[in-house]
């Protein structure tokens, strides 16, 4: 089965500035993609990218089998798209907008679309305009969401939800990938919310996929290892492919991409150490495989707090 994103060796440049430089990425059907990448990563150049939006300097870019740039009105049909900033008739009423917003689906679910609009407690009768940025944002899910697109993709669209709104976005979003035929690719700095829902990572840095794998396999092979060795570590101590290393005396912290048995069995007998492995989030995971943890090798102060 083809893959419902394509994205190969895709540069984009703005003026002087390379902001993708050669990300590659497949994403098969039925995945739920957190897109994560610190500010300026170009998450949106790669969004836009993707759905068309933006032109590509360089590589391919395909959705649902199609060059983006050149997408057919069925292919458009089934694509859903929640920007970062949604801008709307400010005159129109939101009922108004919906069914205006409903005209150009062959499969809108008015159904669908009037429970997101009570769950959401969206004011029909009220024009859009004075709405609050929360519930502008819920507008902008609801029209995402109304026609069951096949692929849907929201760029930071949990910026002005409170913690209610966030939970009932995040409940329908289970609702329609329940459906079993569905993919949504999901940009956002709120990483708890992603990590309920996400099934894989994707992490741009420096222009690039740095990292594309499932969640549950991400959490399994990166952790962070609490080594205690029976003599002070030398300078020169590291652990193979770490990502990152902190020593202190006898201990050291070491953040690795890929545990395996041979690794710990090799420290523990090396430097006649005690390694106790630690679990990480979602969050310190992505601090790590993105390069923005602490200098891969510091010598810390006896104050460290390694030995707090």
């Amino acid at each position: 089965m083809r893959p419902v994103i394509e994205l190969a060796g895709v540069e984009k440049s703005f003026k002087r500035t390379a902001v993708l430089r050669g990300a590659t990425l497949s994403v098969p059907e039925g995945c739920v993609v957190g897109l994560l990448g610190t500010n300026g990563a170009g998450k949106s150049t790669l969004i836009k990218c993707l759905l068309g939006l933006l032109r590509t300097d360089a590589g391919s870019a395909r959705v649902l089998g199609e060059d983006a740039w050149n997408l057919s009105p069925e292919v458009k049909q089934q694509l859903g798209y929640v920007p970062q900033e949604a801008q709307f008739y400010a005159w129109m009423k939101v009922r108004q907008i919906v069914a205006y917003w409903g005209t150009f689906y062959r499969h809108w679910d008015r159904a669908w679309v009037e429970l997101l609009l009570d769950r959401w407690e969206l004011p029909r009768d009220r024009r859009v305009g004075p709405l609050s940025p929360g519930q502008q944002q819920r507008l902008a899910l609801v029209l995402a969401l109304g026609h069951r697109p096949r692929l849907l993709v929201l760029d930071e669209p949990m910026a002005a939800l409170d913690p209610i709104g966030r939970r009932e976005t995040l409940g329908s979003l289970v609702d329609l990938q329940n459906e079993g035929d569905r993919t949504t690719l999901f940009s956002t700095h709120i990483l708890s919310d992603l990590e309920r829902v996400a099934t894989h990572i994707a992490i741009l840095a420096e222009g690039r996929i740095a990292c594309f794998d499932e969640l549950d396999a991400l959490k399994d092979r990166v952790k962070r290892l609490r080594v205690v060795s029976e003599s002070d570590l030398p300078l020169s101590f590291s652990v193979p492919g770490s990502l990152r290393t902190e020593r202190s005396g006898r201990q050291a912290l070491v953040a690795v991409a890929n545990l395996d048995d041979a690794l710990l069995r090799s420290l523990r007998e090396t430097w006649r150490a005690d390694v106790l492995v630690e679990d990480l989030n979602l969050e310190e995971i992505f601090i790590e495989l993105s390069g923005r943890g602490r200098s891969r090798t510091a010598d810390l102060a006896a104050q460290s707090t390694l030995g707090e």
